[in-house]
This record gives C-alpha cells, sequence and structure tokens, in this order.
C-alpha cells in the first residue's frame, strides 16, 4: 500500500534547502583554476593614502561648517556638528586641520573647542588645546585664549604653555609674558618650574626682548636659582637686539658671580659683532672677530662648528667667499667637522659667486659627508633661485635634473625655471617642463610669462638709399677730384723741410 509523504514544515523546507546547499558543488563554469596561491589583497580602505584622503575631506566638512554664516533660525554649531558629523572619529591631526582652513571663523572655534571637549570617543589632550591656542594666537585674539585656558585647566600642559608664550611674544607682548608666568599656576593650571622659567626665558630672548627675560631672572632668582642655560641665553637675547655693550656687562657679571660662559654666549657675542661690522664697516670684521676668538682661547672655550658656522655665513654675506672656503679648510685643526648648515652657506655663496664648478662639487662633498639627506626641496630651490638670478639658466637645469633624483621637485621650482625660461625666449624648454609637471599631477597654472628685453631678438634695419641732390653730388665730387690731386703732389723729405 503505497504512503504518502509527510507534510512539509516551514522549518523542515529551511533545514532542506541549507543542506543542499552546502552540499553542492559550484557549477563547473565557474571555476577558476589557479596554479600559484592567490596573493592577500588588503581592500583600498585600509591603505594609509585613503585615510589621508578622508581625514581632510572630514576637515574641509569642519571648516564649511565652521566658515558657515548662521541664520536666525538655524542650530548652533555644536548642535549641527552633531548632526551632520556625529559618526566621524576625530584626531588631532584632523583638528589642526580645520582650524587652519578656517582663517575667518574667528571666535565660532570656541564653540567648536565645546564641541570637540562633549565628544565621548574623544579625549581632549593637551596637543589639541595647542592648536586651538595656536588658532586664536594668530588672530591675536587673547580674550579667547584666557576662555579657553579656564575651561581647560585639567588637560593644559607643557605644550599649550609653550604655544602660549610663544604666540605672545610674537605678537609683541612681554608685558604679558612675565605676568603670564607669575600667575599661571593659580589662573591657568600650569606647573610654574625651572623648566617653564626657561621657555619664558628663552622665547623672550629670541625675539629680542632681554631686558624683561633678565629683569624675570632676577626677580624670581631665589626661587629659581639660574643656570649656565639661562645665562647663556640672556647673552643671546642682548646679541639679537644688538647691544653688545649689554651682553658684555652681563657676560662679566656672569663670570664674577661664578658662572663659566660657554661657547652658546661667546659664538652669540660673535655673531653680533660680526653683524654690527657689516653693517657699519665690513672691513673690519676679521680684526674685530679675531679679538672675540682670542677671549675664547683665554677663557678656555674651545671652538665648535657653530664657531666656524657664524664665521663662514658672515664672510658669505659680504661676498669673501675665498675667506670663507679657508675657514672650511681649516676646521680640521680645531678638531671641528662641517654640518649641514656649513655646505648649505658655502654652495650658495660658490654659485652667486658664479663658481658653478666648485659649488657643484662641494654638493658631492656634502653628500660623501653624509648630509644628502638634507639637500631636500627647500635647498635645492634656493640653489636654482640663486643661478637663475646670476643668469646661468643652463646650469640651473643642470642642478634641476640632480634634484629630481634626490628628491621631487616642487610647483615653486617648475615655475621658476618656466619663467626663467620664458625671459630668456626659450619657450619649448618651458612647455617641456609644463607638461612633465602635469604628467606628474603637481598643480600647474598656465600663466603669461614676460620676455626679458635683453633676449628679445632685433630686426635688423635696413637704410634706404636716398636719392642724392646736385649740391652733395658736386660736394662729392670735389672731395674726390681733391684727394686725387694730392696723390700726386711729391712729399718733401725732412731735410728739404728744414731749409724752407
Amino acid at each position: 500500500m503505497h504512503r504518502p509523504p509527510p507534510s512539509l514544515t516551514a522549518a523542515h523546507l529551511r533545514t532542506f534547502l541549507r543542506r543542499s546547499y552546502f552540499s553542492t558543488p559550484p557549477p563547473t563554469h565557474h571555476l577558476h583554476l589557479h596554479p600559484k596561491p592567490i596573493p592577500l589583497t588588503f581592500p583600498k580602505f585600509f591603505s594609509s593614502q585613503t585615510l589621508i584622503q578622508d581625514s581632510q575631506e572630514i576637515a574641509h566638512s569642519i571648516s564649511h561648517e565652521l566658515i558657515k554664516h548662521p541664520d536666525d533660525q538655524s542650530l548652533a554649531l555644536p548642535n549641527r556638528l552633531d548632526l551632520t558629523l556625529s559618526h566621524i572619529t576625530l584626531n588631532n591631526n584632523i583638528i589642526q586641520s580645520a582650524l587652519n582652513l578656517s582663517p575667518d571663523a574667528g571666535r565660532t572655534a570656541l564653540d567648536f573647542h565645546k564641541w570637540v571637549s562633549s565628544r565621548s570617543d574623544f579625549k581632549l589632550t593637551d596637543e589639541s588645546l595647542a592648536h586651538f591656542i595656536d588658532y586664536f594666537g594668530r588672530r591675536k585674539d587673547f580674550k579667547a585664549t584666557h576662555e579657553l585656558l579656564v575651561a581647560s585647566k585639567n588637560v593644559s600642559g607643557a605644550k599649550a604653555f609653550e604655544s602660549v608664550v610663544d604666540r605672545l611674544v610674537r605678537a609683541g607682548r612681554p608685558t604679558q609674558v612675565v605676568a603670564l608666568f607669575e600667575k599661571m599656576e593659580i589662573e591657568y593650571g600650569f606647573v610654574r618650574n625651572l623648566d617653564s622659567l626657561k621657555v619664558v626665558v628663552s622665547r623672550l630672548c629670541d625675539y629680542g626682548f632681554a631686558s624683561y627675560a633678565e629683569k624675570l631672572v632676577t626677580s624670581v632668582a631665589n626661587e629659581f636659582f639660574p643656570d649656565e642655560f639661562i645665562c647663556d641665553t640672556l647673552i643671546r637675547g642682548w646679541c639679537v637686539d644688538g647691544k653688545l655693550d649689554e651682553a658684555r656687562r652681563l657676560s662679566g657679571e656672569m663670570y664674577r658671580g661664578g658662572f663659566e660662559i660657554g661657547a652658546v654666549g661667546y659664538n652669540a657675542i660673535l655673531d653680533c659683532v660680526c653683524k654690527l661690522c657689516n653693517k657699519k664697516d665690513p672691513f673690519r670684521l676679521q680684526s674685530e672677530a679675531e679679538k672675540v676668538l682670542i677671549d675664547m682661547d683665554v677663557a678656555g672655550v674651545p671652538r665648535n662648528v657653530e664657531t666656524f658656522n657664524v664665521l663662514i655665513s658672515n664672510l658669505c654675506k659680504i661676498r669673501k667667499t675665498e675667506d670663507a672656503m679657508g675657514l672650511f679648510d681649516r676646521m680640521g685643526e680645531w678638531g671641528c667637522h662641517p654640518n649641514e648648515e656649513t655646505f648649505l652657506f658655502l654652495i650658495k655663496s660658490l654659485y652667486q659667486a658664479a663658481r658653478i664648478g666648485e659649488g657643484d662639487e662641494m654638493i658631492d662633498k656634502m653628500k660623501s659627508a653624509g648630509f644628502g639627506d638634507k639637500l631636500d626641496k627647500k635647498a635645492y630651490f634656493e640653489f636654482l633661485k640663486i643661478l637663475c638670478g646670476i643668469e646661468r639658466i643652463d646650469h640651473a637645469l643642470n642642478v634641476f635634473a640632480k634634484m629630481k633624483k634626490d628628491c621631487e621637485p616642487g610647483v615653486k621650482t617648475y615655475d621658476l625655471l618656466m619663467g626663467k625660461l620664458c625671459a630668456h625666449g626659450r619657450v619649448e624648454k618651458a612647455n617641456a617642463l609644463f607638461k612633465e609637471a602635469e604628467n606628474k599631477g603637481l598643480p600647474v597654472v598656465v600663466k603669461a610669462y614676460k620676455l626679458d628685453p635683453r633676449f628679445l631678438k632685433k630686426p635688423k634695419v635696413v637704410k634706404e638709399k636716398k636719392r642724392e641732390t646736385l649740391p652733395e653730388k658736386m660736394a662729392r665730387k670735389r672731395r674726390t677730384l681733391k684727394k686725387i690731386r694730392l696723390s700726386f703732389v711729391k712729399k718733401p723729405k725732412k731735410a728739404q723741410r728744414r731749409a724752407y
């Protein structure tokens, strides 16, 4: 007797289909046989370039919201950022890029800071706070900086303190810097110690406010006794300001107080002497510099690389390249070896003096000395600028070929060479450089370069023959007949002339 099959439920049907799907092999026409194992390939979104592009897009989106002019009925900035960018992952690079792209945002950046602080997936750090301080410091909006620091007492640290001091000194407000050091611990939560004093003193001295730095060091000497670094920095500050007498006075006081002036202080005095001589009387440079070097020898302070760099750079400024090369050859007598600054000074000076072959040799010496990585885009651009300035365009192209082996040229380099080639009338070579830059993906722009009148080919002027008038014709005939008569007249000898 035939028995009917039991009725299939939905669960039985799913189980049956699942088993049949996983048990049956795929059709043969979809199989691809590989003799070798397939290498693993990561998806696109794991590449660092894509991550950089994503962070740039996020920074542009934040910048758009910061610059956007709010309407009366629109939401506040934190609410707008929550609606549009709540899904993103913040980091310090995104914050810095967004602030750099929004120079006209103004105090709206304070709302951006509130939004960043309120994020649960991102913790505001000392570095991110320093980016906000730099932003308001560029705008010289120190009231907003004060509000920012008061609101972020628990986060502020060494980087934020350095940014505040740096921006105040750059804005020319040394009095506020001194006041900041006095109240930094109470108002802003910064640690007030010898390291913070060194930061304040070094920034003030870098920009020529040595008088304020010296008064601050004197006022807190009982609390923070100055060390050799502070003493050398104060001498350097007076030298940056160009006050050599004050630098010598301070060095004398320090010597009497038991401090030993190191090579940093003497190098600062030497640099100040050289700069004053270059400004007033360049012929006295070597004699005055020799006096400082004798003082160093008497004090027992050995010369170092910075001492030679100061002398070589100042000699190159007054076009005494031969004397600078002599110092370069004698550096080994004092146990010193040139660094990248020494080579860069000499290369630029040799090119400026049109000693092109020696400049190329100095580049090779720099590479063999182990400083080839310092020959970057910026250094080569300065070389090319000098060569184009002295109208050595062919050699500039040779140096440009060396540059392409060591680093990738930028838009400024191509623009410089194309402009100089067009000025010399070599348009074909300029067009070739333009195509080369386009192929590399550089954003070069077509410009109208001017042709230098010195290299303009002047057309030959063909003088038209005018018809000779009758008086001119008669005068020409008279001159010709007179020359013929004089040629037949015999001139008397010397004895006959005396007789006459």
